[in-house]
């Protein structure tokens, strides 16, 4: 699966042509989430505020606008961990990443009938996806680890499929998929008792 800045051509973009790119893509994520992905290209065109012409211009196929919004969610993903480790604590990183993976996850249901489609662009995708972010969810399981505040045991892609299922089948309601998530991690921390001193 390429990334975000591969998901368009490769040809350099004018700075109005990156701007209609990413607004089809957010547009998309909306309206994919709402209606799923067979919803009208008219539908994703308003909602970017383009017209349809530009919308068939740098996706010439729907396959590659659902393309686009996965992945750029999965950069998001990667780049809010960084974010979230540089400005909390190791436990505190991991728990609001988790959070927002969780709304990750919970968004997809527009596109989940696509990566079930059986369709041979999607084929793998759903776990090309757990693949990238895995990485990402290993340096804070790490860090939290080290800092003395996890035990060891469950790996990166454990928490990451425990906490897709946990979000499927859709639609959960947020309030309840957070708390199971919250047992999850209880029964992950280290006992304090046992913390080196």
């Amino acid at each position: 699966m390429t990334s975000r800045n591969e998901a368009v051509p490769q040809t350099p973009l004018r700075a109005d042509a990156r701007r209609n790119v990413e607004a089809l893509i957010e547009g998309a994520r909306t309206v994919f989430a709402r209606d799923g992905v067979d919803a009208h290209v008219k539908d994703i065109a308003l909602e970017a505020g383009v017209g349809v012409a530009t919308l068939y211009r740098h996706f010439p196929k729907r396959t590659d606008l659902v393309l686009a919004v996965l992945q750029h969610d999965v950069d998001e993903c990667v780049e809010t961990a960084q974010e979230l480790a540089a400005a909390h604590t190791p436990m505190d990183a991991l728990t609001l990443w988790l959070d927002r993976y969780c709304a990750f996850v919970l968004t997809k249901h527009g596109l989940a009938a696509a990566l079930q489609s059986g369709e041979a662009t999607f084929a793998g995708l759903g776990a090309q996806l757990l693949e990238q972010l895995e990485p990402t969810l290993d340096e804070l399981l790490q860090g939290a680890r080290v800092a003395g505040a996890m035990e060891g045991g469950a790996s990166a892609m454990d928490l990451l499929r425990a906490v897709a299922h946990l979000c499927t089948p859709g639609p959960s309601h947020i309030d309840y998929t957070r708390r199971m998530i919250t047992l999850l991690l209880t029964g992950l921390r280290q006992d304090p008792a046992t913390q080196r001193g």
